[in-house]
């Protein structure tokens, strides 16, 4: 009897230490490096999903414009072909360590906004198009979605700034050299040209 009493405390010290053991590692910062990096992925997810609800958008755009400027066929083709640019490039979350691919990535979404902002300037030369209950409707959600990708680009951003510092300062930085070695700084989006000053859109 005295033995069965003794495997019984044995057990109860053995679950003791892996409950403290595992409060020890959380309270350390061991978690917090995954937790980070999964948020991160998370918030890129959103970068991506606000994205394709503006490519998505972007045929219908056009389909209404067309039928009102066919004459700006230029203007038509190079939304169409921005588009087609934006949405082949691919980035997942394991590609989000790489600077360059994110650089290429955020290109060809710059041309396409800057391919929408010359559209939507044309339509102010097309007063029955400007009226138009489908347009307006287009135009209040293509609205709403840029609103939402500067949303999400900046919970992105943080996301990424959070995880980048959890490899660099104390204590998550122990976890980062032994534990985590495989783990790279992800890419932030980088400010582009006159991002400084406010955009000029005109609907």
């Amino acid at each position: 009897m005295p033995n069965f009493f003794g495997k019984i405390r044995t057990n109860i010290r053995t679950i003791l230490t892996v409950i403290g053991l595992g409060l020890t590692l959380s309270a350390c910062g061991y978690n917090t490096i995954p937790t980070l990096q999964e948020t991160a992925k998370a918030r890129w997810a959103d970068v991506q999903n606000q994205y394709q609800r503006r490519a998505d958008l972007i045929p219908n755009l056009v389909a209404t414009v067309q039928g009102y400027a066919a004459q700006e066929k230029s203007v038509l083709t190079a939304v169409v072909e921005a588009r087609a640019k934006a949405t082949q490039i691919k980035l997942d979350a394991s590609d989000l360590t790489d600077p360059a691919k994110l650089k290429a990535f955020q290109d060809a979404q710059n041309q396409l906004t800057g391919v929408l902002g010359r559209l939507l300037a044309v339509t102010e030369n097309y007063p029955d198009l400007k009226s138009n209950a489908n347009f307006l409707a287009l135009q209040s959600q293509l609205e709403g979605t840029e609103n939402r990708i500067a949303v999400a680009r900046r919970d992105y951003i943080d996301a990424v700034r959070a995880f980048n510092l959890s490899l660099r300062t104390f204590p998550t930085v122990l976890w980062a050299k032994t534990v985590f070695t495989g783990e790279r700084p992800m890419a932030e989006f980088t400010a582009t040209e006159g991002s400084d000053k406010p955009p000029q859109v005109k609907f």
